[in-house]
């Protein structure tokens, strides 16, 4: 396995000038020996690009990327010894599934024996020992993409597998299974591993560490529970949850605090005085009864039961915002008048759209 250090930028130009030229701006990132990350963002957000760049398929218009020190900015992608899944399956149909399986350690004179006993580990891990004697070309799109994946598994000697959106022809209802195979077979193997998705679900319960990118750029390297309760850029709040943060326009002066238009006194902490924005989960956003000192009135638009929780509408003023209730809550009718602490100590501060400290 192999650290990955990039401090780089990638534009398509050959002159680029602004921000917008760029398909990667500055960054510098590390990838530890044994990680399992995802990178995360909308399409046309830099991802695929930055994983091109890892695997040498691209070589960064501007920088270096390092392999364990290694100056590897100019290897192609076997120098590197980098293994990667694509978004649709590539394999040979006319071999079995056991010889697709041993394909990439046959071209690197792996011994029979070797060949045998990996071959059984990596197709004992992917549930397909039952199927290694059957054609590829007969088999069904998800398990022809298990059989992608278990290539990218197969080599124990590579320096990372990227996946780039592997699971995008996988039904829906065998998603969640192929995760949970992956996750335990980076238990298992200890691969570095980096995984390109757009959907939230995917890269929290598959990667230790997730990468939100956006325009080009690495908003936020985190855990879940940090992209989740303190996300470093208005951003990743917008793009993770569901539903996701509210922000609320907020101004703070002379010790004041005025969100919406309502001043609501003191923070409780520091704060730049300023326009501001002011973030909230709809899990953080309590009710109390209208005219609670602290509160920001508003006037409850819906009320909807979603089983496992109550999610309530409200408008105050111009902003919309929801809380997410415990289904035995006492809920709210449509049309009450109710108070929302907005405050409290997972509420986030913004200036320029990057988090307050």
């Amino acid at each position: 396995m192999a650290r990955i250090d990039l401090d780089l930028a990638h534009s398509y130009k050959p002159n680029p000038r602004e921000d917008g030229d760029y398909a990667l701006l500055p960054l510098k990132m590390s990838f530890a020996d044994g990680g399992a990350y995802a990178l995360l963002g909308p399409s046309g957000c830099g991802k695929t690009t930055m994983l091109n760049i890892m695997s040498g398929l691209l070589v960064p218009s501007h920088g270096s990327v390092r392999f364990d020190g290694r100056d590897v900015t100019r290897a192609s992608p076997q120098e590197r010894n980098i293994a990667q899944v694509f978004q649709f399956p590539v394999i040979y149909d006319t071999m079995t599934v056991a010889e697709n399986l041993a394909f990439p350690l046959k071209n690197r004179k792996v011994p029979a024996g070797q060949i045998r006993q990996r071959v059984g580990q990596i197709a004992e891990m992917l549930e397909m020992s039952h199927q290694l004697d059957m054609r590829a070309a007969g088999l069904s799109a998800d398990q022809k993409q298990k059989i992608s994946l278990g290539r990218g598994l197969v080599r124990p000697d590579v320096s990372a597998v990227l996946f780039d959106e592997p699971l995008t022809v996988i039904d829906p209802h065998l998603k969640w299974q192929l995760r949970r195979k992956l996750k335990q077979i980076h238990h298992e193997l200890k691969l570095t591993l980096i995984y390109v998705t757009h959907d939230q679900v995917e890269a929290l319960t598959f990667a230790d560490e997730v990468v939100v990118m956006t325009r080009g750029r690495a908003v936020q390297v985190g855990t879940a529970d940090a992209l989740f309760e303190r996300p470093a850029h208005t951003f990743v709040g917008h793009f993770i949850g569901s539903p996701v943060m509210t922000f609320l326009p907020a101004a703070q002066r002379d010790g004041t605090l005025q969100v919406a238009g309502q001043a609501l006194g003191p923070a409780g902490r520091a704060l730049p005085d300023g326009a501001l924005k002011l973030g909230i989960r709809p899990e953080y956003l309590g009710l109390a009864p209208a005219g609670t000192p602290g509160t920001l009135p508003a006037q409850v638009a819906q009320v909807q039961d979603i089983g496992t929780y109550l999610l309530v509408t409200c408008r105050a003023g111009e902003q919309t915002l929801k809380a997410r209730l415990s289904p035995d809550a006492s809920a709210p009718s449509v049309g009450d008048t109710v108070g929302l602490q907005v405050l409290g100590a997972h509420t986030c501060f913004y200036a320029n759209e990057e988090l307050i400290a």
